[in-house]
Formats: C-alpha cells, sequence, structure tokens
C-alpha cells in the first residue's frame, strides 16, 4: 500500500490490472483503517479514470453472489445518488414503467444516503423481502418483469469498508462503483449522474464494457432527468442536450419533485406516481427517465416511439399491475 500511496501521491494512474489487485487487497481486509482512508482520499481529490475503476469494478465483481438473468436480458436503472436534490424515487418507478411495458429489469439498489427514498426504503415501505436466492429473483422477473437486488446481500466484501466510509461521511470512490457492480452483471443501463465529469467518466467506462447504455444528466446538477432544465444524455450512438419542450414535456418546478421527509410519505408519492394520479412534473420526470431507459434498450427506436411506449404503460394501469405483482411475488 505504500508504494501505491506513493505513486497516487505522485498523481501516476493505475493500470485496470493494478486497481484489480488493489482492490482485492482491500476486500480481503489485507490494509488497515487508516491506509483505506488515505487511498479513498487520494482518488476523491485527484479524480478516477477509467482503467482504474473498471480494475475496482472486476474485484468487487470476482465477490460477489452471482445472479444469472442472462436468458431475460435486463436492464438496470439507476442513480448514482449524492446530488443532494432529495427527489422522489424517480428511478425506481421508471423500473416499474419500464417493466410495465414489457422489458425485463434487475434493478440493484440501497438504502438513500441522504435520503428516505432510496430504492431500498421504498420497497421496505411495501413489504418487500429481500433475497439473494436466484429461484425466487427468477420467479419476479419471469413473473412480472422485475427483480429487486438488494446491494448488501449481494457484495459481502464491500463489509471491509464500512467502517472506513462510515468515518469519512463523504462521497468516495465506492459511491463510483455503486451502479457498475449490480451482480447479474445487466447487459443493458440507464444511468443518472449529478455532473459531467462523471458522465464522462461513465460513458467511456461503458462502452469499454460493451454495455447498452444512456448516461443522463440534468443541466442544474439531478442525477436524472428531473425536466427543471436542459439536460444532457449520451449513449452508445450519440449525444445530445435536450429541452424538456423538445420531447413534449413541460418544465418541471423543483418543489414538486421532492421525496418527502418520512418513509411513508416517499412511498405514497411512489404509489401516486404509478397510479397515475401525481402532479404533472412527478409523472412526466418518470415517464423521460424510462423513454430513455427503452431506448438504451432497444436503441433503433426514436425517443419519441419510446416516450408512447412509456406513456401507455403508464396510462393502461400496467405499470400500476407491474409494481402490485412484485410486491405479492416479494412480500
Amino acid at each position: 500500500m505504500k508504494a501505491i500511496l506513493t505513486r497516487l501521491f505522485a498523481h501516476e494512474e493505475l493500470s485496470h490490472e493494478e486497481a484489480r489487485t488493489l482492490m482485492q487487497g482491500i476486500t480481503q481486509g489485507k490494509y488497515n483503517d487508516t491506509q483505506v482512508a488515505s487511498l479513498l482520499t487520494v482518488f476523491q481529490m485527484r479524480g478516477i479514470k477509467v482503467d482504474e475503476l473498471a480494475g475496482f469494478r472486476q474485484a468487487l465483481l470476482e465477490t460477489r453472489i452471482p445472479v444469472d438473468f442472462s436468458d431475460y436480458a435486463p436492464i438496470d436503472i439507476v442513480g448514482t445518488g449524492g446530488d443532494g436534490k432529495n427527489t422522489f424515487n424517480i428511478s425506481t418507478c421508471a423500473c416499474f414503467v419500464v417493466a410495465g411495458a414489457g422489458y425485463a429489469v434487475a434493478k440493484h439498489g440501497n438504502y438513500g444516503a441522504t435520503s428516505v427514498s432510496g430504492a431500498s426504503n421504498v420497497m421496505e415501505q411495501h413489504g418487500v423481502r429481500f433475497t439473494s436466492d436466484e429461484a425466487r429473483l427468477r420467479r419476479s422477473i419471469e413473473t412480472c418483469r422485475m427483480a429487486y437486488l438488494h446491494a448488501p446481500l449481494f457484495n459481502p466484501a464491500m463489509k471491509h469498508v464500512a467502517g472506513v466510509r462510515k468515518a469519512l461521511q463523504v462521497r468516495t470512490l465506492f459511491n463510483l462503483l455503486g451502479p457498475l457492480i449490480n451482480p447479474c452483471q445487466p447487459p443493458y443501463q440507464l444511468l443518472g449522474v449529478a455532473d459531467l465529469a462523471q458522465m464522462r467518466l461513465y460513458t467511456n467506462t461503458l462502452q469499454r464494457l460493451g454495455i447498452g447504455f444512456a448516461v443522463v444528466n440534468n443541466l442544474d446538477g439531478y442525477d436524472e432527468i428531473s425536466l427543471t432544465d436542459e439536460f444532457k444524455v449520451m449513449t452508445n450512438r450519440y449525444e445530445t442536450i435536450y429541452r424538456p419542450a423538445d420531447l413534449g414535456f413541460s418544465l418541471a418546478p423543483q418543489e414538486e419533485l421532492s421525496g418527502g421527509s418520512t418513509p411513508q410519505e416517499a412511498a405514497r408519492i411512489f404509489d401516486s406516481v404509478l397510479q397515475n394520479r401525481a402532479t404533472r412534473a412527478q409523472t412526466e420526470c418518470v415517464l423521460i427517465n424510462a423513454s430513455f431507459a427503452i431506448q438504451a434498450r432497444e436503441p433503433g427506436k426514436p425517443i419519441e416511439a419510446c416516450v408512447a411506449l412509456a406513456r401507455e404503460s403508464l396510462e393502461s394501469g400496467r405499470a400500476w399491475k407491474t409494481l402490485c405483482r412484485f410486491v405479492e411475488i416479494n412480500s
């Protein structure tokens, strides 16, 4: 670790294999908390490179509890978090809209670090019991096209850094890795990021991994398409800045996207969206995220056609029925 830290202090970069070996040592408990904290601090100050991120990812995936959903070709819809906006859980709502439109979704999520509306918080409020049992998870995705993978059950090696992360109380490279270590390694992903530097990092990483993706960012700092301002989308095929009106959507007031102050309130907002009785701003920001997820899954479809599919899933009641069936299977 001393040699690695010395190199990093000199602004040197690690190769993919060096990063992989380093992360293997961390997850095996080879380094003490002070060494790990120093490493995390260096990367937080210097930034992380594509080879390093990919190497760290590979090491963590090697320690995961694997799940095989390859015959369903699912998509994951996830935000990096950390934007400080306290929105309701837009990405998880979008999962059920996409599943209601007929596409398999394997959502990898956790409790919110700074809000009550994290994916696992919302799932728990609906009585969902988390599991790593592959047979149960396959039944869920086969029956309602939606499976939920609660991150702590699938990444046991992360326990070695839990104390350091809690003590530091700041975002670290492990927050960047979260969206990349879905244990089923889905071939498609919609990924929301909070800034343009992260957007470029993830785009280059996902390109290298061969994943069909859309990385999205609202230019006023949301880690999803919030429709509160212009937003940027980068995919395997294009990068474009949109105004909400370009796709027939309204500019959303920020205050209407609040995730609430209690878990119960967060769950009520979540349900109102999928029941198609939420505010226009809440509904439309879920629809636009679901639309770009559908396009990531079917890159040949024009985004206008994907918007129509998402809207039909919500307005027909299929998105809500998908949630109800999902809760029934997973409770």
